[in-house]
């Protein structure tokens, strides 16, 4: 893998892109919907884990998959095949993996539903910025 050709800039306004989605999706669109198919209160969310540490986290760990993602998108491949390889990636990779743990663990389709919309997002969209930046 060459990681000198990579576009780094690009990289990091996909990451913090895809973040930011993050924070929409598990916030007003889905949040509550979510906070419920997993058992967390209000209360538990404030209780449990530092706040800095687990969105601190989250974000290098989005960072790592813009990365892994930059690293398999062929460059100058547009924003067009990039975000089409994006969502591709996001459904038939991580959403089929979160599907196989989520029918094991007993998890609500909903909560399928809601996690592997997101991921399928988030990779469609950093695919695209990815594209674009091409």
């Amino acid at each position: 893998m060459d990681f000198s050709s990579l576009n780094w800039l690009a990289i990091v306004v996909a990451g913090v892109s895809a973040f930011v989605v993050g924070g929409i999706w598990y916030g007003p669109f889905f949040g509550k919907r979510w906070q419920a198919l997993v058992g967390l209160s209000d209360e538990d969310i404030r209780a449990k884990g530092h706040p800095a540490v687990i969105m601190g986290s989250a974000l290098v760990l989005t960072l790592v998959q813009a990365t892994a993602l930059a690293l398999v998108i062929p460059a100058g491949s547009g924003i067009g095949s990039a975000l089409g390889s994006g969502a591709l990636i996001g459904l038939l990779f991580v959403a089929t993996a979160f599907g196989v743990n989520y029918l094991f663990s007993r998890n609500a389709l909903g909560l399928w539903g809601i996690d592997a919309g997101y991921n399928v997002a988030q990779f469609a969209l950093m695919g695209a910025i990815i594209g674009a930046f091409g």
